[in-house]
């Protein structure tokens, strides 16, 4: 298995948690996406599942460890929305608790692992709420989120909840350079444009998506150049819309900073060139309110089910033209 150095601290810490009285049968952990939050938790899982532990590491060769190595391990639970659906059902909660009540297979403990729990339908919180509070005998939960907020409060009030936080900067452009990811200022920018996470930060690195994004960057130069923001639409009406928008609004706010004097806090440490430009072409409240305006349409890019997108798309460059009239 795959390991990341930063995980190694948090492993430790909660290991070391469910060896002692402090254990929780119920763990929410909350992280940036591409921090490794499932590694984590598959590690977790690994020991917790492992009939004789050795301190912190699983022993390996015993009958849980290798069903867990294969991942056919009868009293592992994975709980995901089924295929073709975008939330977990209540008759999946219904199933799931069903068997939980029943006794381990390998006659060791269960556990369950909530790969994003904030995907649980209303009913489904609901149904699970009586269990997860008073679960059977030796089972766990382990749910992992990256937007705590979409779950019930009545979900988080019975867990215990572990942020798993990104490491820092340095540490990260340090592992990136190991991997051969890049120059020094794209993985910084790389690494800010991810939230910190490494490894968003390292797939965002990869050829493909880096000339995408370089390509977003080209095009929000030339639309400013020419006052023709409307011809931008093509670079962002693909299928990654809200991520190429993402691009394109941290480019704004970088401007909005470059104009205040806070050109240390740009997060597109690559395109200083760019940011100066395009900071003599608009007031700061201008760029405020194309950051606003464009954030909205992400949103409902993303909120709303069977959206025009290219319409919402030439909507939002439209009134970004009026804006720079």
């Amino acid at each position: 298995m795959i390991w990341y150095p930063w995980l190694t601290p948090a492993y430790k810490q909660l290991v070391a948690q469910y060896a002692s009285e402090r254990k929780h049968h119920a763990l929410l952990l909350q992280s940036v996406p591409g921090c490794g939050d499932e590694l984590l938790i598959q590690a977790l899982g690994r020991w917790l599942m492992c009939q004789a532990p050795q301190g912190e590491k699983t022993c390996g060769v015993c009958h849980n460890c290798n069903l867990m190595k294969a991942g056919t391990h009868p009293d592992w639970h994975v709980v995901e929305p089924e295929k073709g659906k975008t939330a977990i059902g209540v008759d999946q909660i219904r199933q799931l608790t069903e068997t939980l009540y029943n006794h381990a297979q390998q006659g060791g403990v269960k556990a369950v692992w909530f790969t994003q729990s904030e995907l649980l339908s209303e009913a489904a919180a609901n149904a699970l709420l009586k269990t997860l509070e008073e679960p059977p005998e030796g089972t766990y939960f382990l749910l992992a989120s990256h937007d705590i907020s979409q779950i019930p409060a009545t979900i988080r009030s019975r867990c215990l909840l572990w942020t798993l936080g990104c490491p820092n900067e340095a540490f990260s452009i340090e592992w990136l350079s190991r991997q051969n990811a890049g120059q020094p200022d794209s993985l910084k920018t790389a690494l800010r444009l991810s939230h910190g996470a490494p490894l968003a930060a390292q797939q965002l690195l990869t050829a493909e998506v880096w000339k995408q994004r370089e390509a977003v960057c080209q095009g929000l130069d030339s639309a400013f150049a020419q006052r023709d923001l409307l011809s931008f639409l093509p670079q962002l009406n693909h299928d990654n819309a809200n991520e190429r928008i993402h691009w394109a609004v941290s480019l704004l706010l970088d401007v909005v900073k470059y104009q205040q004097g806070a050109a240390s806090f740009v997060v597109n440490q690559d395109c200083m060139s760019l940011i100066q430009r395009l900071a003599t072409m608009g007031s700061t409240s201008a760029f405020n309110q194309l950051a606003k305006d464009w954030l909205h349409c992400r949103y409902e890019l993303l909120s709303v089910a069977g959206v025009n997108k290219e319409l919402l798309l030439t909507n939002m460059l439209n009134q970004a033209d009026s804006l720079l009239a």
